[in-house]
């Protein structure tokens, strides 16, 4: 029962949604209002008709008392409560009663014999109890007992008309007070639907559009979740356009660079094989053929690995894995010669990565070579738990591009779309690190680390003081 109305509730839209919930509100509210507030209406009926009764049995108490006439009772009886003085002092039979009684009465007389009868038998317990309910058949009687001195008893007797004209008064009051609340609920929460519900229809049209390649544009003026909602679909829609364009971009550049090589392999192989030289000698030729190979191999294993990274995370083992300390010296082992006027510092801690050794060497491998090609004398690699530094004091970077350095086709500083800071960021969220680059005071730092209890863990100081002692040692 609860699954169909499950799948039900998702088959509505968001207006048959809301309107099921104003009905189901309605009548939540109309079954507390007849159940439990016409049970709390009655009650407060009932007390008040006893005030009433009280007040004007306390008038007639206070009149006889003072005057000793009991000749008169008519004047102080109206349409709303009559007053009986009853005799204490009659005998009670089986099957009747006599009694001395006078005032006007609105009730028949088995009724008011009743009434008189169950007072005398209790009128001495008046301390307990002096506010009484007669009800038989279709009769009901709301009175109150007062003795007057030791010989008489005021009954005071509450016209029932009266009393459901006062409860149907008061209950007509609180229904069409809970229908105007109601109603202006109900108008307000139309009204809401209304903005909630055009803005989504806005935000539908405009996903539409775009997925259908149209021209699109949405504005919608709010501070609230839909607002935030509508704004971060179109700043998606705007990068999406802007790395749509630098993909493309990316492609031609990446074709001109392999054709280059290629086109060149091809004609030096075509000279060579006509018997001509293009680079004076047989072996120089072959050189250039080499060496735009290696370039075309590099460039095809660049985007290889790139789109690698992607199945990576599927099949990656947990657990820290790999010797980081051990991948890093390889890399510098066979990098060092690139430029041999950079000097590299190491402050190389025993720490184990998550992850292989292949993907983690060819990160090392892209950052040390940016490394090497931007610094201008030193370059610093300092490796902590789960944390690993490569600083260099090459020139600072705008901000614009530091927000933007690691994004897929992102065009460098020197115009050419390098896949090798891409690389990087595809394999170190792979494997559940972050990658981040900052300015320094002396350069640029690329720090790679891995959140603990979502907070990151800081070694720059710790890793100064170890430099500077390494420093010295040095020296």
């Amino acid at each position: 029962m609860i699954k169909r109305l499950r799948i039900w509730i998702k088959e509505l839209n968001l207006s048959q949604q809301l309107l099921s919930l104003v009905f189901v509100t309605v009548t939540v509210f109309a079954l507390f209002f007849f159940v439990y507030l016409s049970d709390t209406i009655n009650s407060f009926v009932e007390r008040e008709m006893f005030s009433i009764l009280h007040r004007t049995q306390e008038s007639v108490v206070s009149y006889y008392q003072n005057s000793d006439d009991f000749s008169d009772l008519s004047k102080l009886t109206d349409s709303i409560i009559t007053n009986l003085i009853v005799d204490t002092r009659v005998q009670v039979a089986e099957n009747a009663v006599v009694v001395n009684m006078k005032g006007s009465f609105v009730y028949d007389e088995q009724t008011i014999k009743d009434i008189i009868v169950d007072s005398l038998f209790s009128y001495k317990d008046l301390k307990q109890n002096n506010e009484r309910i007669y009800q038989k058949d279709d009769v009901y009687v709301m009175y109150t007992l007062k003795p007057i001195g030791d010989q008489y008893l005021c009954i005071s007797l509450l016209n029932d008309n009266y009393r459901n004209e006062y409860r149907n008064t008061l209950l007509n009051s609180v229904i069409n007070l809970s229908f105007i609340v109601v109603g202006a609920l109900f108008v307000m929460l139309m009204v809401w639907v209304t903005t909630l519900i055009h803005p989504l229809n806005q935000i539908r049209n405009y996903i539409e559009k775009i997925r259908n390649d149209e021209k699109a544009e949405l504005h919608i003026d709010r501070r609230d979740e839909i607002g935030e909602v509508a704004d971060a679909l179109v700043e998606m829609q705007t990068e999406l356009k802007e790395q749509a364009h630098i993909k493309d971009e990316m492609i031609q550049n990446i074709s001109h660079d392999l054709k280059t090589p290629i086109a060149t392999i091809k004609s030096y192989a075509e000279s060579i094989k006509d018997g001509i030289y293009p680079y004076d000698s047989l072996e120089k030729s072959v050189d250039v053929i080499i060496e735009h190979a290696e370039r075309l191999e590099k460039k095809v294993y660049s985007l290889l690995v790139l789109n690698k990274m992607g199945y990576l995370q599927d099949i990656a083992p947990d657990g820290k894995t790999l010797d980081m300390a051990d991948v890093i010296n390889k890399v510098i082992l066979s990098m060092r010669v690139v430029k041999q006027d950079i000097n590299i510092t190491t402050v190389l801690n025993p720490v184990y990565f998550h992850g292989e050794e292949e993907p983690w060497r060819i990160v090392v491998e892209n950052l040390l070579d940016n490394a090497i090609r931007y610094a201008k004398s030193e370059i610093v690699i300092t490796l902590n738990e789960d944390e690993l530094e490569i600083s260099n004091d090459g020139p600072l970077m705008s901000e614009e591009r530091l927000k933007k350095l690691f994004r897929p086709y992102e065009k460098g500083t020197d115009g050419k779309f390098g896949l090798g800071l891409s690389i990087v960021y595809r394999v170190v969220t792979t494997y559940n690190y972050k990658v981040e680059a900052e300015n320094t005071d002396n350069g640029v730092l690329f720090r790679i680390y891995r959140l603990k209890n979502n907070e990151r863990k800081h070694y720059q100081k710790k890793t100064v003081d170890k430099i500077e002692k390494k420093n010295k040692e040095v020296q």
